[in-house]
């Protein structure tokens, strides 16, 4: 098993990545690109991400996928603590790398790609909640499909289902609310313009959203069957709790 150190930087720079290309393609997306390209984007990024830090950390690079695990007992608490930390830390480094990259007339239209809810649409910030959680327990669900449930195509396919659910979210929800489904991929960009708007919006709704999904998932998939056949760390990267115990300076 990786140490909680290693885990926490494969999870800090997956978050960093999503960040940086994330919002650096909404701030950018006025060239060309409009919604298809943001989503393209987001969601090419994320899957390799999670292909690349999947073996080490199970590439949660999500506050909510982190708390969702947590819930169902697939992750330690002082480990969920340490990932929440490294995923806030990338987003609020990849907004910075953002911010000092590009010219201020450029990002600041857009706040450094903050997310924000699309009150000119008549989106209410109780729906906008709504629509974060519903995008969100996609995304979560194809998470325990994909990497926490044993049975699933993890170690084939790794993360690009994660990802292209991350793009029909954001073809969907992008112009209603931004489609973050991700505390982080808020507060990066929002901690370093200073943008607080509607910001209770991208902590309820993905946190709840998450949770529904890895409960329903839990329960109806997985709560009748015996103990999960845990494999390699390598194969089955989520960490659940009958992984071997930590050493010396692990968490």
């Amino acid at each position: 098993m990786e140490r909680i150190w290693q885990r926490a930087t494969a999870e800090f720079f997956g978050t960093l990545a999503l960040i940086f290309i994330g919002a650096g393609s909404v701030i950018v997306s006025g060239a060309g690109g409009g919604i298809v390209g943001i989503a393209l984007a987001h969601g090419i990024v994320l899957a390799v991400m999670v292909s690349v830090t999947g073996h080490i950390s199970g590439g949660h690079i999500n506050p909510a996928v982190t708390i969702s695990a947590w819930v169902t007992n697939q992750i330690r608490t002082a480990a969920a603590g340490v990932y929440i930390l490294a995923q806030l830390a990338g987003g609020a480094a990849g907004a910075a790398l953002l911010r000092v990259s590009l010219p201020a007339r450029i990002w600041q239209s857009s706040n450094l790609g903050t997310p924000s809810v699309s009150h000119q649409f008549g989106i209410s910030n109780g729906k906008g909640v709504l629509i974060e959680a519903i995008l969100t327990f996609f995304l979560v669900f194809a998470v325990y499909g994909t990497s926490i449930d044993d049975r699933g195509p993890f170690s084939k396919i790794a993360g690009l289902p994660i990802g292209l659910v991350l793009t029909f979210d954001i073809l969907m929800g992008g112009p209603l609310t931004g489609a973050a489904m991700n505390p982080a991929r808020w507060f990066g960009p929002a901690i370093v313009s200073g943008t607080y708007t509607d910001w209770w919006v991208y902590l309820i709704g993905p946190i709840g959203g998450g949770v529904i999904a890895a409960s329903v998932y839990w329960f109806a998939f997985l709560g009748g069957r015996e103990k999960l056949v845990r494999l390699p760390r390598s194969e089955k990267p989520i960490e659940g709790p009958d992984t071997p115990l930590p050493q010396e300076g692990e968490v």
